[in-house]
């Protein structure tokens, strides 16, 4: 396009590995950083959060990353929710105002609908690696990529390559591709490929591995027990494998890992992981990004916002995430640079990665997009259907012991669709309630940890006189060897269904989250998994009750009563 907009729709051909891209010595690149001062680098260095939604030039965020992209304080923003045209209208916003490129990046793990309205939705990592088809995730990657360049979006904080060792792992869980290294490697290829050949830069996330941990990093610090063998032997491998497939960037991620550093930091802020391992062990030459420095897991250590960012730097970190106070970090990191504790040279080191980053995005030659065709390259039917695609092949019928798919039962009978949540506030289920009532007559019931044993009564009679009964659930994590959210009479119930129901009546399991919460009711004899609840999803269940598509994902990660 002219006058410096770019519409989004170049190709980017291979070599695109981090040997190559990083390794080139570009005159645009040794110009900039050249000319700019210590300030303007360690700018560079910082990414601030910004809502995608545009209310108008009053808005108390909208002046305030005006004024820090205009001072050079940030080099990079990262969307939050919002709508599609206004995050077109802000990024073209900011980048007018840059006077070096700004890297724009989301987290996109299930495409650009998880983050702006008005995008693609997509099914999240474990119901891509349900479907079983590279090709097919390749394809997501590739519209999520062109979806997002059309926005002004150059960066996606995926994929996901954990490996979900565990069952209780409340963050990563569907995120993940699965706990078989073949498979994930597989798949996270196909989204790195999908991605970086159509201008997006991948990030493979959380190094060194955030699978196998029961604490959620948002909310506390994680302790990942491996040693290096146990390491080297899972954790590791899906990072190796997405170096050698040329992945751009990596996410280090806020969990400790005791037996490699012999202390309780945060891996984010130890030189042993992030230079040391990732770095010189691992031979990573791309951008390296710490997870959102905001997370409470940096809160257990008693360090100021400021020294976090001081010690994430010194790690070895090229990019400062979504600190809560971008400009705060900002002075905190320059007073660093100043007083000694942060080499000039290790800025250089990151601000020249941060460049050839955006030169290969082609952010020097153009920064702007052209946003008055986004309706034509954004959230259109043709990306709808692979979405449906995914969604109808992730399918997974994990045991059908009663036959209960299709579902069989009379015309006029009375469906109940009971919804189990593990915690107040869930609206999981909700949709779904309504495309089943598009087709049966449906009485639903939402039973909560909460819920008095009144209301569980209620719920026995209406199962007691039910013609068929869908139980469903969007709970994230469940193992036997965590606590689990639900309630003794939640799990009771769930437990004697089978018994309340009259003599054959159909009952179906369907789980909208983990997969291992239908391994832990085998009284439900018939059980279905589709990952994530969404329109897509939500329709393509329909068509199996009804007989129109037969279910034929295959499970991603082991069960007890499930043999791969």
């Amino acid at each position: 396009m002219a006058n410096g907009v770019d519409s989004g729709t170049g190709t980017f051909p291979k070599p695109w590995s981090a040997q190559t891209v990083f390794s080139n010595r570009e005159p645009w690149v040794e110009r900039t950083l050249r000319n700019m001062s210590v300030r303007e680098k360690v700018g560079q260095m910082i990414v601030a959060k910004v809502d995608a939604v545009y209310k108008n030039d009053d808005d108390p965020q909208y002046q305030l990353i005006s004024r820090l992209v205009s001072e050079g304080k940030i080099g990079g923003i990262m969307f939050l929710k919002g709508d599609v045209q206004s995050a077109g209208i802000l990024a073209n916003h900011f980048q007018e105002l840059s006077k070096v490129p700004l890297l724009v990046s989301a987290d996109m793990e299930k495409g650009v609908a998880m983050r702006l309205d008005g995008a693609t939705k997509f099914s999240p990592a474990m119901a891509i690696s349900a479907a079983g088809n590279p090709a097919l995730a390749r394809r997501m990657a590739e519209i999520v990529a062109r979806e997002a360049r059309a926005i002004g979006i150059h960066q996606n904080y995926a994929p996901t390559v954990d490996l979900n060792i565990n069952p209780a792992n409340p963050v990563i869980n569907t995120r993940s591709f699965g706990d078989r290294i073949p498979l994930v490697n597989a798949m996270s290829a196909a989204v790195i490929d999908g991605l970086q050949s159509n201008g997006v830069a991948a990030t493979a996330k959380h190094f060194p591995g955030h699978g196998d941990v029961t604490v959620d990093s948002h909310l506390a610090l994680p302790v990942l027990e491996g040693d290096r063998r146990r390491l080297e032997n899972y954790e590791l491998k899906p990072f190796r494998s997405a170096i050698a497939n040329g992945v751009l960037s990596v996410m280090v991620g806020h969990l400790a890992v005791p037996k490699l550093t012999g202390t309780m930091e945060p891996a984010s802020l130890s030189r042993t992981i992030v230079t040391g391992l990732l770095r010189n062990e691992l031979g990573f030459k791309g951008l390296i990004v710490t997870d959102a420095l905001n997370m409470k897991a940096l809160q257990s250590n008693g360090l100021t916002p400021g020294e976090v960012a001081v010690r994430a730097v010194q790690a070895g970190n090229d990019m400062l995430l979504f600190p809560e106070d971008p400009e705060l970090v900002f002075d905190a990191v320059c007073a660093a640079v100043e007083n000694g504790e942060i080499s000039e040279q290790q800025i250089d080191h990151s601000v020249q990665r941060i460049l050839q980053m955006k030169h290969w995005l082609g952010l020097d030659r153009r920064k702007l997009v052209d946003l008055s065709r986004l309706s034509e390259r954004v959230g259109t039917k043709e990306n709808k259907r692979i979405a449906e695609q995914i969604a109808e092949q992730s399918l997974t019928l994990l045991r059908d012991r009663n036959r209960t798919i299709p579902l069989r039962f009379p015309q006029n009978g009375q469906l109940v669709n009971i919804i189990l949540n593990d915690r107040p506030g869930q609206k999981v289920g909700r949709e779904f309630v309504d495309t089943l009532r598009t087709s049966y007559n449906v009485t639903s019931l939402r039973l909560t940890p909460q819920s008095q044993p009144e209301f569980f009564q209620e719920a026995s009679r209406a199962v007691a006189h039910a013609s068929a009964v869908i139980l469903t659930t969007g709970i994230q994590a469940w193992s036997k060897s965590v606590p689990s959210g639900l309630s003794q009479l939640q799990c009771d119930f769930v437990r004697s269904l089978p018994s309340m129901a009259p003599k054959g009546t159909p009952i179906l399991f369907i789980s909208f989250g983990t997969p291992y919460i239908l391994d832990a009711f085998p009284e439900i004899g018939s059980a279905l998994c589709a990952y994530s609840e969404n329109e897509e999803t939500d329709a393509a269940i329909l068509k199996a009750l009804k007989g129109e598509l037969v279910p034929r994902g295959t499970l991603p990660v082991s069960l007890e009563s499930v043999k791969p």
